[in-house]
């Protein structure tokens, strides 16, 4: 069996919201349900998905009870430094929270976070040190 992630599921409580959100950003959306209870987006390599949090925490067998920080971010990778600055700006007028404004990052990159409308963080990252492949992948050494 091989290692992979191909699909990130976010619970969300409006999905109508987020959609809208996440297709402001430039996320383009593959399909969603006649009934408007899941949208996925195509995000050049794994599919984003948006899920009622209720639903999905159903799903799940757990409780949809919580918040705060939950131990986990997404990341968008930029081609250069100036692009980070860019998108956080494009997020913020998506409705997005900027947490961190961008700055250069102790390991040499430069990054800034922002929250979804949900309390999802997002780091947009320029990383010296993951160049770019011809479709547009991250290349690991």
């Amino acid at each position: 069996m091989h290692s992979r992630i191909n699909l990130i599921t976010l619970g969300v409580s409006d999905l109508a919201v987020s959609q809208a959100f996440y297709q402001k950003l430039g996320f383009e959306l593959s399909s969603s349900s006649q009934e408007g209870s899941v949208a996925f987006f195509k995000t050049g390599g794994a599919v984003l998905s948006l899920f009622p949090k209720a639903e999905l925490a159903k799903d799940a067998m757990v409780s949809a009870e919580g918040s705060g920080f939950q131990g986990i971010t997404l990341a968008q990778n930029v081609e250069n430094k100036e692009d980070v600055g860019t998108f956080l700006k494009e997020a913020e007028a998506a409705g997005a929270v900027i947490t961190k404004p961008a700055q250069d990052v102790f390991w040499g990159g430069y990054n800034g976070y922002f929250k979804d409308p949900d309390g999802y963080l997002w780091e947009v990252a320029w990383n010296p040190f993951f160049p770019f492949d011809e479709r547009g992948q991250v290349v690991l050494s």
